[in-house]
C-alpha cells in the first residue's frame, strides 16, 4: 500500500460542501458551567437565533446578517439564560439561542428562512453557514433531551451547552451526532443514482442510510447499497464529510465499486434507481439532460460525489 498523505491536496473535499465552513474556535477545553454568563457579559457577544427549523436573519443592505446583539435577541424573546456557547471568533464570543417571537410576527427587517434555503440560495457566507449548522444541531439536541434517560428527571444545561446534568441521579448526557453513509456506487463508466418519492421531479441522487451501532463506515456503505439497490460492492473509499443539521447528523461520503449491475430496487425506499453514463451525469450537472434529470445542489455532498466521479475518469 502506498502512503499518500503528503500527496493529498491542501484543501480536502469536505471544505467545499455546505455547512462545512465553520471558523469558530470552539474552545472545547475551556467550557465551564459559567461559560455562557461570562460570554453574555462581553459587549462584543453575538447571538445566532433559530426557531422551528428556520434561521432568523437581519436585512443588512443588500444581504443578511445572522448575528444579533444581546439586547436584540432578548427583544425577539430569546431565552439567553439557556443559550449555548458556540465559541469565539475574531470579533468575540458567539452564542446561539431559540427565538421566542413567531416567524409570522417578525418585523420587516428580520426574516425567518429555513436552513436548506439559507445554504442553497447562498444567503450567508461559508463561515456563517457553518456556525448555523453547529447552532441548529446543538439546539435541536437540547430540545429533544430535556429529561434524563436514566430516571426521567428534568436535566440542566452545563458546560456552555455541551452537556446536560441530571440533579436527581447525577447522570451526564452529551450532544450526539448521527453518522450517515452516503455513497456513489460506480463502475469505470457508469454510476448508480436513485430517487425517493419525496424528491423534486427529475432529481436523482446518491444512496444513503444511517450507520448502525457496531458497524464500520465501509460495512454500512455495502449493506445500504445491497438493501436499497441489490448491488454488491467491492472496494469502498472515503471521499468527504458534511455536517447536516437535520437534526444533528454527519454525512460521510464514499465511493463504492460495483460487483454486479442487475438492480433489485427496494420499492419502499426508492421510487426509481438506475445506472447513468458519464455523459448523462455531466448533462445532469449542467441541467441539460434530455430527460430532465438533475442532481442535488452544489452545497450537498451528493453533488460533490457525483461531480468528482463525472469529471475524473
Amino acid at each position: 500500500m502506498t502512503f499518500r498523505l503528503f500527496d493529498a491536496p491542501e484543501r480536502e473535499p469536505s471544505q467545499f460542501v455546505g455547512f462545512a465552513g465553520n471558523r469558530i474556535d470552539r474552545q472545547a477545553e475551556k467550557r465551564s458551567d459559567a461559560a455562557v454568563p461570562l460570554a453574555l457579559a462581553d459587549p462584543a457577544a453575538r447571538i445566532l437565533l433559530v426557531r422551528g427549523g428556520r434561521s432568523y436573519l437581519k436585512l443588512n443592505g443588500g444581504g443578511f446578517d445572522t448575528y444579533f446583539a444581546r439586547e436584540e435577541a432578548e427583544a425577539l424573546g430569546a431565552g439567553v439564560a439557556e443559550a449555548i456557547l458556540l465559541g469565539v471568533d475574531e470579533h468575540g464570543p458567539v452564542l446561539a439561542a431559540t427565538a421566542g417571537v413567531d416567524p409570522e410576527q417578525l418585523p420587516e427587517t428580520i426574516k425567518a428562512i429555513d436552513y436548506r434555503s439559507v445554504y442553497t440560495q447562498g444567503l450567508l457566507g461559508p463561515s456563517e453557514i457553518g456556525a448555523l449548522a453547529q447552532a441548529a444541531s446543538l439546539l435541536a439536541w437540547h430540545a429533544n433531551h430535556q429529561f434524563c434517560g436514566r430516571c426521567g428527571h428534568k436535566t440542566e444545561i452545563r458546560a456552555g451547552g455541551y452537556k446536560r446534568h441530571c440533579p436527581n441521579c447525577g447522570a451526564e448526557h452529551f450532544p450526539r451526532t448521527d453518522p450517515v453513509a452516503i455513497m456513489l456506487t460506480v463502475t469505470r463508466e457508469k454510476c448508480l443514482l436513485g430517487r425517493g418519492a419525496h424528491f423534486a421531479p427529475g432529481m436523482y441522487s446518491a444512496l444513503a442510510g444511517f450507520i448502525e451501532p457496531g458497524e464500520t463506515i465501509e460495512a454500512a456503505v455495502r449493506r445500504e447499497t445491497l438493501e436499497e439497490a441489490g448491488i454488491r460492492l467491492g472496494r469502498v473509499v472515503y471521499h468527504a464529510s458534511q455536517p447536516w443539521p437535520f437534526p444533528y447528523s454527519l454525512m460521510i461520503g464514499c465511493f463504492g465499486e460495483a460487483l454486479n449491475q442487475d438492480i433489485r430496487r427496494d420499492e419502499a425506499e426508492l421510487e426509481d434507481c438506475r445506472w447513468f453514463s458519464r455523459d448523462e451525469v455531466l448533462a445532469a450537472l449542467a441541467k441539460s439532460h434530455a430527460g430532465g434529470v438533475f442532481v442535488p445542489p452544489s452545497g450537498a455532498i451528493a453533488h460533490h460525489l457525483i461531480r468528482f466521479w463525472a469529471e475524473n475518469p
